[in-house]
């Protein structure tokens, strides 16, 4: 396993961060990493995996997720708080640049990224999401968001998990589900399986209007001209095959890797995915960034 330290970070309204930070080349950007709604930094331990030691590679937990501090006020699950969660370690690490790897919560907090810190954004992967998010992946997302659920066991938990997303993942066996089971939960002090997130991420969204959110179109296309890579599950409930073609007609350099046989997210392990990745990282040395 790749090695890493625990970091911390503190927000601007007092909420301790948590961020792993794999070591790597000090003569290319840190790659930064941003996982989805429900999940952490174990998201992109296949990333690292595969990484570390030639790239830096710091993964963060959003406030509420995994060993980032749950907020007070759960109005502030929201991306405009992100927002200012991650500017607040970029500025405290002094990153003159970096290299962005987001998959769907975490795409759309690149894509804002984009749009407000270009200057220090030098290539970004968007994984399975875009600027149109459809109706049927969200309504799967609210419906299955904010249970309080907990097993006896992981293989319980792996279970479960298989039988509600069956249809993303349905070459999984259970060795798969396992390793997904140990990245999006936790063990308790009493011995229970349970999510890794605060529950209260959903509450947002329960508010009239909570799942709409600003038009990211101009934030995506503020991203044209840098190296970037759109990761697209082929199964995918989220990101529709003419939401990406629409991406690609606005920025024509945009790369597309399409996943087959895999839903909304891939993990990035994927061979499609990992060669994305290696081109993309390929671009942003080519163009000489440190």
């Amino acid at each position: 396993m790749a090695a890493y330290e625990d970091k911390y970070w503190w927000s601007h309204d007092g909420l301790r961060l948590h961020y792993r930070d794999y070591a790597g080349r000090n003569d290319r950007p840190p790659i930064l990493c941003l996982p989805g709604l429900t999940r952490n930094a174990r998201d992109f331990a296949p990333v690292a995996e595969r990484l570390a030691g030639e790239w830096r590679i710091l993964s963060i937990e959003l406030r509420g997720r995994g060993e980032s501090a749950y907020a007070k006020d759960p109005m502030t699950y929201v991306p405009l708080v992100y927002l200012q969660d991650i500017d607040k370690l970029l500025d405290e690490l002094a990153l003159p640049n970096f290299v962005g790897f987001g998959t769907s919560l975490g795409g759309i907090m690149l894509m804002l990224l984009g749009s407000t810190g270009r200057e220090r954004m030098v290539g970004a992967l968007i994984n399975d999401i875009g600027p149109h998010i459809d109706a049927a992946g969200l309504e799967r997302i609210r419906t299955n968001m904010g249970g309080a659920s907990s097993y006896a066991t992981w293989v319980h938990a792996a279970r479960a998990i298989a039988e509600a997303d069956a249809a993303i993942y349905p070459d999984y066996d259970l060795e798969d589900w396992l390793a997904y089971a140990k990245r999006r939960f936790r063990l308790t002090s009493q011995g229970r399986i349970v999510p890794d997130y605060d529950q209260r991420i959903a509450e947002p969204f329960r508010v009239p209007g909570g799942e709409a959110g600003v038009d990211l179109w101009p934030a995506f296309e503020a991203m044209r001209g840098m190296p970037l890579a759109l990761v697209h599950g082929a199964l995918s409930d989220l990101l529709s095959d003419a939401t990406v073609q629409e991406m690609k007609r606005r920025v024509p350099d945009l790369d597309v890797a399409t996943v087959p046989r895999t839903g909304h997210a891939p993990v990035l392990d994927e061979p499609e995915a990992a060669a994305a990745i290696d081109r993309l990282l390929a671009r942003v040395s080519a163009a000489g960034t440190t």
